[in-house]
C-alpha cells in the first residue's frame, strides 16, 4: 500500500514539475524575459503540489485546497505587485499544483487536462488569437496634434520621430503650461521579443 502511494506521489509530481516548467519556460518566459517571476512560478507549484499532495491523505476536499490557495494568495509578495499577466500565470501554477495534487481523474486525464491548459497559453501569448501590441509612454511637444480631428497626423509624426509601427495613441495627460503631452502609444513589435 505505502509503495502504491509513493509510486503515485511520484508519478504526479512528475507531472506537475514537468507540466509547470512547460508553461513557465515555453509560454510565459519567452514573451517576458522576467527571469525574477519565472524561476519563483516553478518553486511555487512545486510547494503548492507537495503541500496539498500530502495533506490529501488527511482526508481534505477541493475547497480546502482552494482555500489554501487563498491563503496563499493574501500572503503572496505582499510588498511587490505584480502585473494581471504574472498574477493569471500565478493562477495557472497553483491551479497545475491542486489538480495534480488533490485531483480525482488518471494520470492520462491529467496530463492532457495540463497540456491543455500551457497549450491555451502559448496561444494567447501568439499573434494567433489577438494581435500583439506593446506600449510605452512617451512625453509629446506638438499639443495641436491632440485634436481628435488630427489623429492622422499625431500618428504620422509619430511614427517618424520614434519609427515604431503605432497602431493607436492614447493621451495621458495634457500641460497646457508646457505644451506637453504625456501619451501612451500602442504599437507592433518588430519582432516577438521586442
Amino acid at each position: 500500500m505505502t509503495s502504491t502511494l509513493g509510486t503515485f506521489f511520484i508519478v504526479r509530481l512528475l507531472i506537475n514539475t514537468i507540466s509547470v516548467v512547460v508553461l513557465v519556460r515555453f509560454c510565459y518566459y519567452p514573451y517576458s524575459r522576467h527571469r525574477a517571476h519565472a524561476m519563483p512560478f516553478v518553486l511555487f507549484g512545486t510547494g503548492v503540489f507537495i503541500v496539498t499532495a500530502l495533506l490529501h491523505g488527511a482526508d481534505i476536499s477541493m475547497g480546502f485546497a482552494f482555500g489554501l490557495f487563498a491563503v496563499f494568495s493574501m500572503l503572496r509578495y505582499r510588498t511587490e505587485s505584480i502585473t494581471i499577466k504574472e498574477m493569471t500565470y500565478l493562477f495557472l501554477v497553483i491551479s497545475i499544483a491542486l489538480l495534480s495534487g488533490v485531483g480525482q481523474m488518471t494520470w492520462w486525464e491529467l496530463c492532457l487536462l495540463n497540456g491543455l491548459i500551457c497549450l491555451m497559453a502559448y496561444f494567447s501569448e501568439t499573434s494567433a488569437i489577438l494581435p500583439i501590441l506593446h506600449d510605452r509612454e512617451i512625453l509629446y511637444e506638438n499639443v495641436a496634434n491632440i485634436a481628435p480631428d488630427n489623429k492622422p497626423e499625431l500618428i504620422a509624426d509619430l511614427r517618424e520621430k520614434t519609427g515604431l509601427d503605432i497602431q493607436f495613441v492614447e493621451t495621458l495627460s495634457v500641460d497646457y503650461l508646457r505644451d506637453t503631452a504625456r501619451l501612451k502609444i500602442h504599437f507592433a513589435p518588430k519582432n516577438n521579443h521586442e
